[in-house]
């Protein structure tokens, strides 16, 4: 369904055009990821979902895949204004 949009991305982290937030940078340490996990997530993974942001109505794309370990994580990403690739947060998904 958004296979432009991650076909873009997919170039984005070939050509290491992106930025990590503060906040993705932080969440990738508390789950114990690396910038690798989360290259390898849009490099081999599937948009699962797309958002409207509340606050600036911008699109960001919820990208499930596996780490380089294996675990399934979600990175949240969105186009800048500038036409980086922005990484907002970064996720394992914790099953109970």
């Amino acid at each position: 369904m958004f296979s432009r949009i991650l076909r873009e991305f997919r170039q984005r982290i070939r050509d290491a055009d992106y930025i990590v937030t503060i906040h993705a940078d932080e969440e990738m340490d508390e789950d114990g990821l690396t910038i690798f996990d989360v290259e390898e997530i849009i490099l081999c993974g599937r948009i699962a979902a797309r958002q409207k942001d509340r606050e600036t109505g911008e699109w960001k794309y919820l990208i499930r895949g596996e780490t380089i370990s294996g675990e399934e994580a979600i990175v949240v990403a969105k186009r800048s204004v500038t036409g980086k690739l922005v990484i907002v947060t970064v996720y394992v998904e914790h099953v109970e």
